[in-house]
């Protein structure tokens, strides 16, 4: 199957998806912070990432997520994202969302999740 980058802030939600991927046949990379995730792109065939990170206050902020969007975008790496998140609405009409495959509002079920990456890992 695919190597799957999975990029959130929250260790719960993070390895629950985790293990659930790995049970349908995934090998799963972690990135546990903007940083880590950027670090880990080139080794993943598709990035499953949450809109939101903490920023350097200590706050969960959409503009760290939109800022990964852009990195992997501007470094060249053509890699799938799609990002889940249960605050959409920060993605809708931003430069980010066209450079983006899917947008999935959390909670998401392991179902739809495994076929948007079944469509987008070809």
């Amino acid at each position: 199957m695919s190597r799957v980058l999975l990029a959130d802030d929250d260790a719960t939600q993070l390895e629950l998806c985790a293990r659930l991927l790995e049970t349908g046949g995934h090998q799963v990379l972690l990135g546990y912070c903007v940083e880590e995730a950027f670090r880990l792109v080139p080794s993943a065939d598709v990035v499953v990432m949450d809109l939101r990170f903490r920023n350097a206050d200590g706050y969960p902020d959409a503009q760290e997520g939109l800022s990964l969007i852009r990195r992997i975008r501007d470094s060249g790496c053509g890699v799938p994202l799609i990002v889940m998140s249960g605050w959409p609405e920060e993605l809708h009409g931003s430069p980010e969302q066209s450079r983006v495959a899917r947008v999935m509002v959390k909670p998401v079920r392991i179902t739809a999740l495994l076929a948007a990456i079944r469509e987008l890992v070809i």
